[in-house]
């Protein structure tokens, strides 16, 4: 079921649709209509009736009335005290056109019902009074033909029997003195059934200043006869007193109105019977009667709220719980084409205002709206806050009405209106523009917060009750979430705290924000935290040799490092998929040069860049970041003079701005660069090769590490045969058979064309499980002559990387190996004259210690000898003191570990050190080493006397 827009349905009132309306007519004035002048819609009984709805305070009244002037009970005083704007002075008019009998009761819509309910089946015709405070003039006498009229009671008398009442209180008006309750009660008795109704009559007692005389009597002698006037009416059972006594500070005026109303609210109280007021879910019916000839159909009103209804139970954790009973779609059908939150906004929120009235207000305020909404084709399947057409004069205008000063340059820019930023964002923003969710959502805000006051302990409308106030079925939530957090980040009086909005007409730090953001220095402010930001990122659990964050190259180092060196590019070095971008340039000057002299070690570097299209956001965040960092920090040393409700907008906004930051980083260093090059036409040429890290990976540098290792840009493990491969593709051949191990290893450093390796223990991992084999090179860890020193080929070794050690061509290797074995068959031959015998060495193939012949030798031992075997190794080497540490583990790397690896060899090792001076050492120097070689358990360890 399609959702039909409002004005198809129901139709307002000739006099809204063409704005014929006054302002005034919604005010109604008892005393015009008792004098004849009032407009048709009050002076008209049943005209008054047909657009009355009768709330159930007002019926209880007419019971009341009706059964009094039948003489059968009911109240003698009633006492109308509600707040302003409560409908007071209409129910006094209901009563007058009740007891007037100017138009038969059954002509009267909704009067017979009640008149049945009282059981009053001929209500008798009454004479009625009327006394309006604000019309009457304490020192200006009333002219009646020849009569003058000074006081309330002469007015009184006067009204009720003309010149023969007057008489019956001509002297005490005269004297201005209180006729007294017999003459009072005489007075009315002989004018019964009869009706007094009494308005504003605090605005008439409080101008009688305490001690002086007036005309009109003085305000003990006033006081009196209101005491009076009530001991009166209790005694005549067919008479009844209306009287309208005011609630709010506005209405009661300074001491004198208080001092009035204290007084009269002390003799109503006696016999007074106080009249219910307006409830919220009356007022519907009373706007919607005033303002609509024809609300709609039943039937099709019932088919909108049902849509609103089922929308908001199928999105229940989005609205209100109210919304989710169906007592909701009962106020949405009887407030219809009206949404409820309207009338609850200005009933619970703007009737606290003091100028504002409750139920003449609301129909002033929404006359105007639907005038504008109806001219405008508004198609809105109901009339919501998010509809209010705050942009049009009039309504703005009514709205601020009641309001302090200071709102109008706040509905304008940052509500509604072609100069107002959510009009910008719509207009901006398909997404938003389709359904105006800023513009909408800006009115609903100003709607549920504007009457709010800074004293308040709790402001603003929460984001549930916003919605409820924009969002019509079929449209998307999330829209309207979205542009909510957009207008917070965007308007300059919208304040947000936990799920509240509110607007105000203090500006917010928004606007402090701005200007200190563009104040910020780039180079001296920006670039410093986002270097610092970025680099917190990464963290230190790594492989990489060093991360260098926005770093010059020639700080960035030229060594082989213990891994790869990543770079990230500075901000002014994007990468964007067009041919022409910043990264690949800054990326070649660092990976070619490092200052003014080349780069050696170029395959060690990677490059992580960002994106060209996030670079300004980064940027912008990081601006924003400061500001509020700066405002914060400023707030609570007290330079900037602000309260605390401030201070915590401002730390939220920090907070909140720095995940964005942190966030941004993230999506703005995605892209990673790895140099490569390829030969063409003999020569090298280099290519960038570039892949995407995710923004969402948990950890970036793994994120990075991973996507190294997948890419196959960083080699972690090594293949032998793809060492094998490198050594024939550029090293042996040509009729060459050995290459330095360590020369491989550091033009794979050097060279882009080479595979990139993690570090050095990948190339050593690869000899060694290389050599493990037949199928793929030897090595060696040194060479004298034609002689290789320790030779492994086919058998495991623990690969040194030094100036001396090889790596040999497979078929050389392989026929070394034969020679070995040759030689080491014991075929007894007698040494020849002038030969010599072979060199023993540890690395005979087959694992056995054996001699090693030189080649191009045959070893001949003597006959009925065996080869000598060597079983002992000593070896003394003076370390220098300063770099010992670091010699000591290549000691250990490179001979120690020789005999440790294999099975069954003992290895002793001491450390003998000797330390002279020319000054002899200190006692705390000589304890703390005592100390510290106790610890270590040296077995000797003593300071001597010197020659």
């Amino acid at each position: 079921m399609s959702l039909k827009p409002w004005r198809e349905i129901a139709r307002p009132h000739k006099d809204v649709l063409e704005g014929s309306f006054k302002q005034s007519e919604f005010a109604a004035d008892i005393t015009q209509v008792a004098s004849g002048t009032a407009p048709a819609e009050y002076q008209d009984a049943e005209k008054f009736f047909s657009r009355t709805y009768i709330t159930e305070g007002m019926r209880l009244l007419l019971i009341s009335v009706a059964q009094r002037l039948a003489g059968q009970g009911g109240d003698p005083v009633i006492q109308l005290q509600t707040a302003f704007g409560g409908g007071k002075t209409h129910t006094m008019l209901a009563v007058y056109h009740l007891a007037s009998r100017e138009v038969s009761t059954d002509k009267l819509m909704g009067v017979p019902p009640v008149l049945d309910e009282a059981g009053i089946h001929d209500l008798p015709r009454a004479k009625i009074a009327v006394i309006d405070g604000i019309k009457l003039s304490p020192s200006q006498p009333r002219q009646y033909g020849n009569t003058s009229v000074n006081t309330l009671w002469g007015e009184l008398a006067y009204q009720l029997l003309g010149e023969q009442g007057y008489e019956m209180v001509a002297g005490s008006d005269t004297d201005g003195t209180s006729p007294g309750k017999e003459v009072l009660t005489a007075l009315i008795r002989q004018a019964a059934p009869c009706v007094i109704l009494i308005d504003e009559l605090v605005a008439f007692i409080r101008q009688l200043e305490l001690g002086k005389q007036y005309k009109a009597g003085t305000f003990d002698s006033n006081i009196s006869f209101i005491q009076g006037l009530t001991e009166a009416m209790k005694a005549v059972p067919n008479a009844i007193l209306l009287a309208s006594l005011p609630e709010s500070e506005l209405e009661v005026g300074g001491t004198m109105g208080q001092r009035a109303l204290n007084s009269l609210e002390k003799y109503f109280a006696r016999v007074e019977s106080v009249w219910k007021p307006v409830g919220t879910e009356e007022a519907f019916e009373i706007v919607r009667r005033r303002l609509f000839e024809n609300p709609g159909e039943r039937a099709q009103v019932e088919g909108i709220s049902r849509q609103f209804s089922d929308f908001y139970r199928q999105h229940a954790d989005k609205f209100p719980v109210e919304t989710q009973s169906n007592e909701y779609f009962e106020r949405l059908c009887r407030s219809y084409p009206i949404h409820p939150e309207i009338f609850d906004r200005l009933y619970e929120d703007w009737s606290t205002l003091e100028k504002f009235q409750r139920t003449r207000g609301v129909l002033q305020y929404m006359a105007i709206v639907i005038h504008r909404l109806w001219n405008s084709d508004n198609k809105d399947a109901l009339i919501m806050p998010g509809s209010l057409p705050l942009e049009d004069s009039n309504v703005r205008n009514k709205s601020i009405h009641y309001l302090p000063q200071g709102w109008e340059p706040v509905i304008e820019r940052e509500v509604d209106g072609p100069r107002s930023a959510p009009y910008d964002i719509d207009g901006h923003h398909t997404l938003f523009g389709g359904v105006q969710a800023a513009r909408r959502t800006a009115r609903t805000i100003f709607l549920g917060s504007a009457p709010s006051t800074r004293e308040q302990m709790i402001r603003g409308v929460q984001a549930e009750r916003i919605l409820l106030g924009t969002v019509q079925p079929g449209q998307a939530i999330g829209v309207f979430e979205d542009v909510l957090k957009r207008l917070r980040d965007r308007l300059h009086y919208l304040y947000a705290e936990q799920d509240r909005y509110w607007l105000d007409t203090k500006p917010n730090l928004r606007r402090e924000m701005e200007s200190r953001k563009q104040n910020i220095s780039e180079r001296d402010e920006l670039l410093p935290l986002l270097k610092e930001r970025v680099t917190r990122v990464f963290g230190r659990n790594h492989q990489f040799g060093g991360i260098h964050v926005f770093t010059p190259s020639v700080d960035v180092p030229d060594d082989y490092g213990s891994g790869p060196r990543l770079v990230v590019l500075p901000t002014n070095a994007a990468y964007s998929r067009a041919e022409t971008n910043q990264a690949f340039g800054e990326a070649e000057k660092i990976l070619r040069n490092r200052g003014d002299q080349p780069r050696q070690k170029q395959n060690r570097l990677i490059f992580l860049a960002p994106d060209f299209d996030v670079v300004s956001r980064l940027k912008e965040q990081g601006r924003i970041y400061l500001a509020w960092r700066s405002i914060v920090t400023d707030i609570e040393s007290g330079t900037l003079n602000q309260d605390l409700t401030h201070l915590n907008q401002a730390k939220r906004h920090r907070d909140g701005s720095e995940q964005s930051l942190t966030q941004l980083i993230r999506e703005t260093y995605k892209w990673l660069i790895a140099p490569v090059e390829e030969f063409i036409k003999g020569k090298p040429t280099l290519n960038w090769e570039v892949v995407s890290v995710s923004p969402t990976a948990p950890n970036l540098v793994q994120a990075i590490e991973d996507k190294l290792r997948e890419e196959e840009w960083l080699i972690y493990e090594w293949s032998p045969i793809h060492l094998r491969n490198v050594l024939k593709q550029w090293y042996l051949k040509d009729g060459v058979t050995e290459v330095s191990a360590l020369k491989v290893w550091q033009d794979t450093c050097h060279y882009l064309y080479l595979p990139r390796l993690v570090n050095d223990n990948v190339f050593r991992n690869a000899i060694a499980q290389g050599v493990e084999s037949e199928d793929y090179f030897g090595f060696a860890s040194g060479k004298e002559g034609d002689r290789y020193l320790g030779f492994s080929f086919g058998r495991g070794s623990i690969a040194s990387l030094d100036e001396s050690s090889l790596l040999i061509d497979r078929e050389a290797a392989a026929a070394y190996a034969e020679r070995i074995r040759q030689a080491m068959q014991p075929t007894p031959q007698p040494t020849q004259p002038g030969e010599t015998g072979g060199v023993a060495t540890p690395g005979a193939t087959g694992g056995t210690g054996t001699t090693t012949p030189t080649p191009g030798e045959t070893e001949q031992p003597e006959a009925g000898s065996t080869a000598a075997v060597k079983k002992q190794f000593y070896g003394t080497i003076a370390l220098d003191p300063v770099k010992a540490k670091m010699d000591f583990a290549t000691l250990m790397d490179e001979v120690v570990q020789q005999f440790t690896a294999k099975l069954g060899v003992d290895v002793t090792i001491s450390v003998e050190i000797e330390a002279k001076s020319r000054d002899g050492f200190d006692e705390a120097l000589q304890r703390t080493v005592k100390e510290n070689c106790n610890v270590l358990r040296f077995s000797n360890a003593e300071f001597e006397d010197g020659e």
